[in-house]
């Protein structure tokens, strides 16, 4: 995973929320430090907070655009200036998300990545963090080489369950001095197994077969797409399905789409509903 991500050095966790934690402490390891996130990502709204809890990092959450980026400007605005370290958190890192869940998988292109690792860098040393939990996706969606497409960051979690499919578990890949500090939180936190390496054969295969057919569920998430819009009950917007995700909205009122769901179930299709209306 190490040499697939052009990073020294990998380390396997159970699962995608402690690859991200145990990302944000190694880097973020003074409590009170603050990171830059986007308010619609998924470190920000579905890890149970762990950053704040765990390892007492204030998450600074910049408006997330329609396609997953984060304006530049903000970005740059939200970064604290050593002014004021004695009232206000100090800016550590800066956390993207490629694919992005809540845009419906949309891609971070290469550009904009380099750029955010570029002000970073610039910006008194900060670290760029990458949840990459379907970076091989977004990859394959832009035919950019993985390890390209993250070349700014100094971390970048990589879940092997999703698109990949294995059974379970995520890598995070860095420096080997940066894998060293997470080795001791992946203890700490509970994730370090003995039989890690049953799991890990199930992921090896994940990645050594897996990857190939990605393009294939591209091609037909776009096409369940495209067919959805024909429902006059539906609508989707087409461009947004860049990878393996479908979101759609249900435009008739009476259909909720918690009993859309019931329904499907019925027929062994599982739809998972943004909200229980």
């Amino acid at each position: 995973m190490a040499a697939l991500t052009g990073k020294e050095a990998a380390l396997f966790v159970p699962s995608g929320t402690m690859a991200n934690l145990v990302s944000v402490l190694v880097h973020c390891d003074a409590r009170g430090s603050e990171v830059i996130l986007g308010d619609d990502s998924h470190i920000h709204l579905y890890e149970n907070g762990g950053i704040a809890t765990v390892g007492g990092v204030h998450p600074s959450p910049v408006r997330s655009n329609p396609d997953g980026t984060m304006d530049i400007d903000r970005i740059v605005a939200a970064i604290r200036s050593p002014d004021g370290v004695i009232y206000y958190p100090t800016t550590r890192l800066i956390c993207l998300e490629n694919t992005h869940v809540n845009s419906g998988g949309r891609c971070l292109s290469v550009e904009y990545t380099d750029r955010v690792g570029e002000i970073a860098s610039w910006s008194r040393g900060l670290k760029l963090h990458i949840d990459g939990a379907r970076i091989f996706n977004a990859s394959v969606a832009l035919g950019v080489p993985v390890d390209r497409l993250v070349k700014a960051a100094d971390s970048v979690s990589v879940c092997l369950s999703k698109g990949l499919g294995a059974p379970v578990g995520s890598v995070i890949v860095g420096s080997k001095a940066f894998i060293d500090k997470a080795k001791f939180l992946r203890k700490t936190l509970g994730g370090g197994m003995r039989q890690v390496g049953v799991l890990c054969a199930a992921a090896h295969v994940a990645v050594r077969d897996t990857v190939g057919k990605l393009a294939d569920d591209h091609r037909r998430a776009k096409a369940f797409a495209v067919g959805l819009n024909k429902i006059e009950q539906f609508t989707v917007d087409s461009a947004s399905v860049e990878t393996n995700m479908v979101f759609f909205d249900i435009v008739d009122s009476r259909i909720s789409s918690y009993k859309l769901c019931q329904i499907l179930e019925k027929r062994n299709v599982l739809v998972n509903p943004r909200n229980s209306k």
